[in-house]
């Protein structure tokens, strides 16, 4: 299997399968409930969070295509870091992608399964949690054009209601616009739009910042799709919309219709917004939202995984035995290892919920902003080895001062420093593990 493509010349999926799968990589649990803490802590002004957020992501994906763009058959995009900046980073960003999207899955299934335990009190949420985490695996396993087309109507779910909620939510704060002759109350009757000052819409970036990632899912999916190239062109310049549409304007609907100050870390936002306005029915259906939503997640999850493992396999990074391919074009193997390490993860949160658990899930956020910024880097040695874009020349020194800024951040910020010490720790026991990697297979000196 060639950088974790499909073997031989077929290519199952289709430019909508690509499309849908960048999306199930982007919604998840973190935007109908994560994003309840962002603004309890930010205030309305986290639409501008977003905003800055949404700009960085997207500058990040541009550049990301010019270089697929480039480099179309590189397959996973970390492979695009190792042209750009060597082995030893392609190593290292493989490896931190892996553990990644491994500890995604398992705490997309997870979330799925706090729900899913009130409707099954004999069950435990773990024991659900590996439930969801085998069938997601049982529908990798069956081919690639059975991931893609799951993963298609998985996210076209979503994706339908999240453009019922806009509708809903726009014409209730529409009509109360009207009738009231002003804005929205809650954009600024508890404290102003910013209450907690200029400085939070920053800090509130280090939280968003986060959610906005797996568009990149892109350039692995399109190792599989029919004319790759045109395919990542094609979508990364819909992200725009993508992002305007699911994240911008739906904060700013909620943070028009409930109050910032009675909004509950935890709990789903979206669905506080629908019970404002009276639509009926909103607790059922918005769980129902949301396990569509985790199970599109981890099917996406279980998907990168194993294609970023078996990028690391060609290149001899990983074991060879994960590289090989079924009969049906899927690595099963790495499909394992993957779906194996998020079942340990799951259990881990049984075992050891207060210590090793907390460690896992810490280390998720800094591990892709590390990533995002070697893809950075490496896009500015594109650019200096003559790869054409049309970025200007200063957005790479610009997005990597704008990331250095939102790590310092979360560096100082009492609930997220523990992420970014975790991350930068998980980095350095990666380069460590690429030097003995690299000394272990470095030819022996010549005797006499």
């Amino acid at each position: 299997m060639a950088q974790g493509g499909t073997t031989g010349t077929e290519r199952p999926l289709k430019a909508r399968h690509v499309s849908m799968i960048s999306i199930g990589g982007i919604i998840g649990s973190g935007l109908f409930v994560g994003s309840s803490a962002a603004i309890a802590a930010t205030g309305p002004a986290i639409v501008v969070s977003y905003a800055i957020a949404g700009v960085l992501i997207l500058l990040v994906m541009r550049m990301l295509a010019d270089m697929a763009l480039a480099a179309p058959g590189a397959g996973s995009f970390t492979e695009h870091i190792r042209l750009g900046l060597g082995n030893g980073a392609g190593f290292v960003a493989g490896w931190l992608y892996w553990i990644f999207w491994a500890l995604a899955i398992a705490l997309e299934g997870l979330a799925g399964a706090s729900i899913i335990v009130t409707w099954l009190p004999a069950a435990q949420a773990w024991q659900i949690g590996l439930l969801l985490v085998l069938g997601m695996t049982a529908l990798n396993l069956l081919s690639v054009r059975a991931f893609g087309e799951s993963e298609f109507w998985l996210s076209a779910i979503k994706v339908a209601a999240i453009l019922l909620f806009i509708a809903v939510a726009a014409f209730a704060v529409g009509k109360g616009v009207v009738g009231g002759g002003g804005l929205p109350a809650p954009l600024y009757a508890h404290g102003g739009f910013a209450p907690f000052g200029p400085a939070s819409i920053f800090s509130g970036v280090t939280a968003v910042i986060l959610a906005l990632v797996g568009a990149e899912i892109i350039t692995i999916a399109a190792a599989d799709a029919q004319e790759p190239g045109p395919v990542i062109a094609r979508l990364t310049t819909t992200l725009i919309l993508r992002v305007a549409l699911f994240y911008l304007l739906s904060m700013l609907l909620i943070v028009s219709i409930v109050p910032w100050t009675e909004i509950r870390p935890g709990a789903s936002p979206f669905a506080m917004a629908l019970v404002a306005v009276g639509a009926p029915g909103v607790s059922l259906v918005m769980n129902i939202v949301i396990i569509v939503a985790v199970l599109s997640c981890m099917n996406s999850g279980v998907y990168v995984c194993s294609r970023v493992l078996v990028a690391l396999a060609d290149k001899g990074e990983a074991p060879a035995f994960f590289g090989k391919a079924g009969g049906r074009g899927v690595p099963v193997r790495a499909i394992l290892a993957g779906s194996g390490a998020a079942a340990l993860a799951v259990m881990a949160s049984v075992l050891s919920a207060e210590r090793l658990f907390a460690m896992l899930v810490n280390a998720t956020g800094m591990v892709m902003l590390i990533v995002y910024l070697m893809l950075v880097l490496a896009h500015m040695g594109f650019v200096r080895r003559g790869g054409e874009s049309r970025l200007p020349r200063a957005t790479g020194p610009i997005v990597i001062v704008a990331m250095v800024a939102v790590i310092a951040s979360m560096l100082v910020t009492p609930g997220l420093a523990s992420q970014a010490w975790a991350g930068l720790a998980t980095t350095s026991l990666l380069v460590l593990a690429y030097l003995a990697v690299r000394r272990r297979s470095a030819p022996a000196p010549a005797a006499g």
